[in-house]
């Protein structure tokens, strides 16, 4: 048990999923803990009262104050660095930890090493499949980080791991400067969560500081270049390679496909001339551009840890994907409806468009900022019709007047949540046999729903009446 933290103490900002095991692991480790949060609702108070009731003091209401004697900060991830609180710190010279960093510092002797995720889109599917694919090699594993396990639960529980599958998001990047993977992938770049980082070069930076000191192998995506500038920029171990994933056939030190097979051209002997068979493109599930990326990823950071070919076949056999991406719903007269439900910003939409021939979209939400000129011209081609639904449909309406202007658009006035239901009637009307009708919003849902989650179970009732 670590010592490091008797007597300190210790500030943690925000409660929620990351500051209330942290809190009570500080604790336990004999900190002096206050808890400040922003908000007082009723979920705070009663965490409040938890914790209080172990000991803790808890400040609701008034986050940006720093108190006095603080020795350290643990911050939930999500809290921008701009903050009082934070400005308040840097002028006391107080360090400010994320709870990934707090794990990373707790992990024990012999710890199990970490495989690191992080990108724009795409994570929290190549971690599971990584995991499964560990599974498989029977090696004792989990799915941890941003997926919603808590790490600092994986490293202070009494569970023990051969290896750990760690999902990580920019946010908890900024606040983990001591973290250093076995392995680590960025899986792509694109612009996301501007107002919290301040830039795009901002964020692309804590995205690449996964790279940092990584051990045996630094992944990235060839069709994606600044991942590959932010390997050439990481300061690494002696001996750590750079590993490309590409949807084409792979040069030596890549892995990626030939023939409808996933092929390793990295981890294997005499990489120049040969290459180890690793699954099939049918193996993964569902087959498209974007997934078997993801799989291509996955089976990367699997092989630098030593898995075994067989592995990477069973474990990508043996994944299910969560709900809401690239789902498919039902087949109604015809036309295939897939929820994807989870493509809440434009890059992630672009490649679920990009896995169909012939889509009727539909499209909308809160928009984030974001602008739609790229994303409709490079669809424009497939798009059959678009439906648009939420806020900020405007946006994209004006988007494909600019770039698709012979493709139909519904334009549906309404932000409530029986919305879907006539969007999807209109999509059928708009579709033909042989169409998918694609719900990729390009959008965050929250203007007409409390999450992606209840929104893609709008799209799926919806369906399930047309069929009806």
């Amino acid at each position: 048990m670590s010592t490091e933290f008797q007597g300190k103490h210790v500030t943690v900002a925000g409660l929620g999923v990351s500051g209330v095991p942290a809190a009570k692991v500080l604790h336990g480790l004999g900190a002096r803990v206050t808890v400040v949060n922003d908000g007082a609702d009723e979920r705070a108070r009663a965490q409040a009262a938890e914790l209080e009731a172990l000991g803790v003091t808890v400040r609701l209401g008034d986050a940006d104050t720093l108190p006095e004697g603080t020795d350290l900060i643990v911050t939930a991830p999500g809290w921008k660095p701009t903050k009082p609180l934070f400005t308040a710190a840097a002028e006391a010279g107080v360090p400010v930890w994320g709870d990934v960093e707090l794990a990373w510092r707790l992990r024990g002797e012999n710890a199990a090493p970490w495989l690191a995720v992080t990108g724009t889109n795409g994570k929290t599917t190549t971690v599971r499949m990584l995991a499964s694919i560990l599974r498989a090699a029977g090696l004792r594993t989990a799915a941890v980080g941003n997926i919603g396990v808590s790490l600092l639960d994986a490293v202070t529980g009494e569970q023990e791991y051969d290896v750990l599958a760690v999902e990580l998001s920019s946010y908890q990047l900024h606040w983990a400067p001591s973290l250093r993977a076995h392995s680590a992938a960025v899986l792509n770049l694109a612009p996301d969560h501007l107002d919290w980082h301040g830039s795009m070069d901002a964020y692309a930076a804590d995205k690449g500081s996964v790279y940092e000191g990584n051990q045996v192998a630094c992944v990235y995506n060839v069709a994606d270049k600044a991942t590959e500038d932010l390997v050439r920029e990481a300061d690494v171990e002696e001996g750590c390679r750079a590993i490309g994933f590409t949807l084409g056939a792979p040069a030596p030190s890549q892995l990626g496909v030939v023939d409808g097979i996933l092929v390793d051209r990295a981890f294997v002997e005499n990489r120049q001339k040969n290459a180890q068979e690793l699954a099939e493109v049918a193996d993964v599930n569902p087959p498209a551009p974007h997934n078997i990326a993801n799989a291509l990823a996955a089976a990367a950071l699997a092989r630098a840890y030593g898995v075994p070919a067989a592995a990477v076949r069973d474990g990508l056999r043996a994944f299910t994907p969560d709900a809401h991406r690239i789902a498919h719903v039902a087949d109604v007269d015809g036309v295939a409806y897939v929820d994807d439900s989870k493509a809440t910003n434009t890059h992630a939409a672009e490649a679920s468009l990009a896995a169909y021939g012939s889509v009727v979209w539909i499209a909308g939400g809160l928009a984030k900022g974001a602008t739609f000129d790229e994303l409709v011209a490079g669809a424009a081609g497939r798009l059959r019709g678009v439906v648009l639904i939420g806020a900020d449909r405007a946006l994209i309406a004006e988007a494909l007047a600019r770039h698709a202007p012979e493709v139909p658009v519904v334009d549906l006035d309404r932000t409530d949540t029986g919305a879907m239901l006539q969007a999807v009637q209109e999509a059928r009307r708009l579709a033909r046999p042989g169409d998918t009708v694609l719900l990729a919003p390009a959008c965050a849902s929250m203007d007409m729903f409390a999450n992606y989650n209840q929104r893609g179970d709008a799209f799926a009732q919806a369906v399930r009446e047309l069929g009806a």
